[in-house]
């Protein structure tokens, strides 16, 4: 049956709403086969993204981070598609993989160019979609760095985060030197206080951190 149905659903912390409007929700929708999930991190895949949703002929989720409304980037007038199911690597290193996932993709950006400085060097990958999901680019990621970092806003129990390392595990295993580690929101509501939804967001130096004990 044809089911085309594009259901746009702004989720993330960052602006002071409170759990019930700063929850990350796309683990959910993951577990459900049929749907489509689209979690776009930049204006380009954002357009092309929808695009695609819109003239797919299955049901998608598509996933909009709100503070991401406010950046910019090229993005063509004409219309264009970005293909479901292929990640994009937005930087490429050969020491650690970072996989992360919407705003989170800059955070690990920032993250990036930290090691850069410190003499390590990451490749960050972000899968866009998350059903389906390339396992394929992570993984033959990994097999060039052995280390895998994954990055979420959402809870890290039962998060996205657990079905990328557990794909890439099952099929990189022998390449990892060191365990697979998420870097993640704690498992509680977002909090409306600002300084602790400030401490809940994962941040760069928690992915700095996370990179630097993985490596030992």
């Amino acid at each position: 049956a044809k089911i085309p149905m594009v259901l746009r659903a702004p989720q993330g912390a960052g602006i002071g709403v409170a759990a019930q409007h700063s929850q990350s929700l796309e683990a959910w929708f993951m577990h459900v086969p049929g749907l489509k999930v689209a979690i776009p991190s930049t204006p380009y895949d954002a357009k092309g993204l929808l695009i695609a949703a819109i003239r797919d002929d299955n049901p998608v989720v598509f996933l909009e981070h709100k503070l991401l409304y406010g950046i910019e980037g090229e993005v063509p007038d004409q219309p264009y598609t970005v293909e479901f199911g292929k990640a994009a690597v937005v930087r490429e290193g050969t020491d650690v993989t970072l996989v992360a996932t919407a705003k989170m993709v800059h955070t690990a950006l920032d993250a990036a160019a930290q090691l850069a400085e410190m003499g390590i060097s990451a490749e960050v990958i972000d899968p866009r979609t998350l059903l389906p999901l390339d396992t394929a680019t992570m993984v033959n990621s990994v097999k060039k760095t052995h280390g895998l970092v994954i990055v979420h806003e959402a809870v890290k129990f039962a998060g996205a985060g657990a079905e990328i390392a557990a794909q890439v595990a099952e099929q990189a295993f022998d390449y990892l030197d060191a365990p697979i580690v998420r870097v993640a929101a704690p498992f509680t509501p977002v909090p409306f206080s600002v300084p602790l939804e400030n401490a809940f967001i994962p941040n760069a130096a928690d992915i700095v951190e996370a990179v630097k004990r993985m490596r030992g």
